[in-house]
């Protein structure tokens, strides 16, 4: 079976590079599944849920913001945040819910809103991938 290579690079570090079968991600138009061959494609990411089929086996990771560059043989993630599930912290997530919405109820700037906003969207993408992987 054809594969793609699939990498996902924070500022932080390479946090995935390997082949897959399947990546569907969370773009800025919805979920996009990607196989290998896909037309080549620029598009941003948002927040929410990435999944990858390798093997037969579907693993999941939180992402937030970014951009997405697929070809034919490969897709390549740059974003500010990806967390696999297993190492979600349920806590942190809600503890983070709870102070943008907090802060939400205070009067700020636009940038400082829009900075709060992506603050929230991240916490409870990895809210829903860790609910949604262990119900």
């Amino acid at each position: 079976m054809a594969t793609l290579k699939l990498e996902i690079v924070t500022p932080e570090a390479k946090i995935y590079s390997e082949d897959v079968n399947m990546v569907t991600l969370p773009g800025s138009e919805g979920e996009l599944g990607v196989y290998p061959k896909h037309v080549p494609l620029l598009t941003t990411l948002k927040p929410g849920e990435l999944r990858v089929l390798k093997d037969g086996r579907e693993t999941a990771m939180a992402v937030g913001e970014g951009f997405v560059e697929i070809k034919a043989d490969g897709v390549s993630v740059l974003t500010d945040m990806a967390l696999e599930a297993e190492k979600i912290d349920v806590a942190a997530a809600e503890a983070a819910v709870e102070r943008a919405k907090a802060a939400m109820k205070e009067d700020h700037g636009a940038e400082e809103v829009a900075a709060i906003q992506a603050s929230l969207q991240k916490a409870l993408a990895q809210l829903r991938v860790k609910r949604r992987r262990h119900s």
